[in-house]
């Protein structure tokens, strides 16, 4: 690799530091030799930009995207329209390359961007201040967890059945691996869990959602009461943060900690992310927070500014003080939510919301009528869980070889015998009348 700046000089004397002969000699513990060079089966040692091209176009066609067929799609994952001005505004170079503003001075447009996010979420949320940004919906969940034991000096979490799975296996691996405890409530499907008792002094905060995995709705302003009362914390997660267009907002309930996944505004489903988690606290908390916070201030010539603050992070202080175990904000992805929230505004965020749960609402009403199918919810914003008469991992098979993305099994995230039927499906403004017709006679049809 010519670009690297190694000298046959400083390879050896590498090797010598190492003690060993040879660079082969670094790989004598593979079983066989050959290996080291054996080709990869069905790869081609070389290949042209155009053979590239349509070898990973073929490998990409397998796929049956959201855009490809009806999709119902969710659990934490969601397809809205995002707009071409955010796609074709985030690709300009002075946005695309740029990274953490280390060097805050001759990062000003960045950070500005980034205290416009923070505004954002704080308003979404309902809470006082917010950073800037985490790397998901579940690494904040997590990160959240670890302030509230900061907080209140106590070492367990307790987590509601109501929570993305994902989100409580993150808080579960962290809990084993830097010495917190955590209390996890059974599945709950059915929206009525009594979370509360399980708190007691050693607690140091109760995790939610809202809407919940399930997609049941909550009001947990009395849930909060009696989290402070024990002198706890209450942690709210949003994993739908268009939701925040209707419902209450975490903050007016009482929530301490508002966590949540931003990627249903400016970012695309991509197989997976990336993705931007959001972070919003009250504003005497904000000494603990994670992460990053931009601040707006002038500079001697009385011009307005902006500033990282409160910057506690591994790469700025001890190690063993930072208060965050994600090195990187999600710059682009934050750009991109704050670009398409901007282009909404308010009154467009609000009508955004009201299509979304309208679409669910006759979604939920033709699937629940079908024979044999039951509705698990009383209330939803644009996701629900429906009860069928067998496995659902099996209909939803069925329905892909149809070209119907019919949701998403329960059982496929969780291992409880009381998941297998239960099946999420989602709408959202994307969702047509003739998809929503495809799912309801695709499902009639697999069900008989």
């Amino acid at each position: 690799m010519r670009f690297l700046p190694l000298t046959e000089p400083d390879r050896q004397a590498m090797l010598a530091k190492v003690g060993v002969p040879s660079v082969d000699s670094l790989y004598a513990d593979v079983p066989n030799g050959a290996l080291l060079k054996a080709p990869i089966a069905g790869l081609s040692n070389h290949m042209s930009e155009m053979e590239v091209e349509r070898f990973i176009g073929a490998m990409a066609r397998k796929n049956l995207g959201t855009d490809q067929a009806p999709s119902f799609l969710g659990a934490g994952a969601y397809r809205h329209h995002v707009p071409a001005a955010v796609d074709h505004l985030i690709q300009r170079g002075e946005f695309l390359t740029s990274y953490t503003p280390y060097q805050p001075e001759v990062a000003q447009g960045t950070l500005q961007y980034l205290f416009e996010f923070q505004t954002q979420v704080a308003l979404l949320t309902g809470m006082e201040v917010a950073n800037a940004s985490m790397y998901d919906g579940a690494t904040a969940t997590t990160e959240a967890v670890a302030m509230a034991n900061r907080v209140t000096r106590r070492k367990k979490a307790v987590i509601s059945g109501g929570l993305h799975p994902h989100y409580r296996e993150v808080v579960e691996t962290h809990g084993r691996h830097t010495g917190f405890d955590t209390v996890s409530a059974p599945l709950d499907a059915s929206g009525k869990e009594d979370i509360a008792r399980h708190l007691g002094p050693d607690v140091s905060c109760v995790v939610v959602q809202n809407p919940s995995f399930f997609g049941h709705i909550h009001d947990f302003t009395k849930l909060a009461e009696a989290v402070h009362a024990a002198g706890a914390l209450l942690i709210v997660a949003v994993t739908e943060i268009v939701s925040l267009g209707l419902l209450s907002p975490p903050g007016e309930m009482g929530a301490d900690i508002v966590v949540a996944e931003g990627q249903s505004l400016g970012n695309p489903l991509g197989f997976g992310g990336p993705y931007v988690g959001l972070f919003a606290v009250r504003e005497k908390f904000v000494r603990q927070m994670p992460g990053r916070v931009v601040g707006q201030t002038v500079d001697v010539d009385g011009r307005r500014g902006w500033v990282l603050t409160l910057s506690t992070r591994e790469q700025h202080i001890r190690r063993e003080k930072a208060t965050s175990n994600i090195c990187t904000n999600s710059g682009l992805c934050a750009l991109a939510f704050t670009m398409h929230m901007t282009l909404l505004g308010e009154a467009g965020l609000n009508k955004l919301a009201v299509l979304n749960h309208a679409n669910a609402s006759n979604l939920a009403d033709r699937l629940g009528a079908i024979p044999g199918v039951k509705l698990l919810n009383e209330s939803f914003f644009n996701e629900f869980t429906l009860q069928l008469p067998k496995p659902a991992i099996g209909v939803v098979e069925a329905l892909a070889t149809r070209r119907i993305l019919g949701g998403v099994p329960v059982a496929r995230m969780v291992k409880d015998k009381a998941a297998e039927n239960l099946l999420l499906v989602a709408a959202t403004e994307l969702t047509t009348e003739a998809e929503m017709n495809a799912f309801e006679a695709g499902l009639k049809e697999v069900l008989k």
